[in-house]
């Protein structure tokens, strides 16, 4: 029996998590399970699957926590230092799922024991990849990847030298704006751009989809995970998400993977990680889908992977100011402050300021340099407003 701690058991990636655990329950023992401020449902898998700790990120939330599981021998703790105790306690497996730069300081602390980490953050290697990548050699740790790209590239290049990779290739569905016009994309309301054609999400990564900013900080996660050059990492529009990513050799040949648009199959395979286990999703029906098709991204309509292109190539502080500026832009346009092409807007604006500090060479000054950004991006939030 193997012990797992997630971090962001309440978010969609905890979700498919927990359910794949409930078709194993005999090899998993859980340690620690943690929410933002989601105290029933928290409450209730801690119960449900016996976990020695539930931790709630918001503190005022700890007395409602403590009060659901009084009696069961279940510890309870809450705030951002107690997350990072919680990822500290050694489980075999950590499964980092907490959303934005929140989850930064958890999973480093997860890194630093020296375990096994499925990595669901991407700001955890878009605003600090250097230095986490540098933490996971210095500690010994194994970093694998849970978004469905990047962990169809792990699969694509199990036992191959990286040294042979040409291309590898990310594929995009092209969010629910794929065909939309720009008048159409410019008037976009928050429903119509958290309403993904495949996947099931949440509020920011959805809108992320949407604008094709997920794809831009994807190159930058990739380049840290599997560091072929940013110039051999490439993206194309695939909108049936079949499959989720290819790696090109170079000898001409091409490796693919492919499955359903369901993240317990990635999540599956960090799990078993170097083996496979059972799931119970339906298999891929390739003659009832027919037709996959590709096209190159569009960065006229969707200027978001380009931004974050330059943003990887410019390096230093560049990636943690673009991430921080997406996440304030996102937030305003979810709350209806601004339009969904502000965001890009408000993005390319806060890479434009000049005098970029350098690279981030530890935790806390990447927490510093993502502070900084966000309030000068919220601060730029008053030369935007929906018409």
């Amino acid at each position: 029996m193997r012990s797992i701690s997630i971090l962001g058991a309440t978010g969609s990636v905890g979700a498919s998590t927990v359910d794949l655990l409930r078709s194993h329950r005999e090899e998993w023992r859980v340690e620690a399970l943690t929410a933002n401020c989601n105290v029933a449902e928290l409450a209730g898998l801690a119960r449900e699957f016996g976990a020695k700790l539930a931790v709630v990120a918001d503190e005022r939330c700890l007395p409602d926590l403590r009060e659901k599981l009084a009696g069961t021998g279940i510890e309870t703790a809450g705030g951002a230092q107690a997350l990072c105790e919680a990822a500290a306690r050694g489980a075999d497996l950590t499964v980092a799922a907490i959303v934005g730069c929140a989850g930064l300081g958890p999973t480093m602390a997860a890194i630093e024991q020296g375990g096994i980490v499925a990595l669901a953050n991407k700001e955890a290697l878009v605003s600090a990849g250097e230095v986490m990548t540098a933490a996971v050699t210095r500690h010994g740790a194994t970093l694998l990847p849970v978004d469905s790209e990047h962990n169809a590239i792990f699969q694509c290049l199990h036992g191959e030298d990286l040294a042979d990779v040409r291309w590898i290739t990310l594929t995009a569905s092209g969010g629910p704006f794929l065909t939309w016009t720009p008048e159409q994309i410019a008037t976009a309301t928050p429903a119509q751009a958290v309403a993904h054609p495949n996947w099931t999400m949440g509020a920011k990564i959805s809108v992320d989809s949407a604008t094709m900013m997920n794809k831009g900080l994807e190159v930058i996660e990739a380049h840290h995970l599997f560091p072929v050059g940013l110039e051999r990492i490439r993206i194309v529009v695939h909108p049936q998400s079949v499959i989720h990513s290819l790696v090109e050799y170079r000898d001409g040949s091409t490796l693919a993977q492919l499955g359903p648009s369901d993240m317990r199959v990635p999540i599956a395979s960090c799990l078993a990680w170097p083996r496979r286990m059972k799931t119970e999703l339906q298999p891929l029906d390739l003659p009832t889908i027919g037709t996959l098709s590709f096209f190159a991204p569009d960065e006229e309509r969707f200027p978001a992977t380009r931004l974050a292109r330059e943003a990887a190539e410019a390096g230093g502080a560049a990636p943690a100011v673009l991430n921080a500026a997406n996440e304030v832009a996102v937030a305003a346009f979810l709350a209806g402050q601004i339009a969904f092409t502000d965001i890009c807007a408000l993005v390319a604006q806060a890479l434009d300021q000049g005098n970029m500090p350098p690279a981030p060479v530890d935790l806390a000054e990447v927490l510093d340099l993502d502070g900084a950004a966000r309030r000068r991006a919220a601060a730029m939030l008053e030369q935007y407003s929906v018409v």
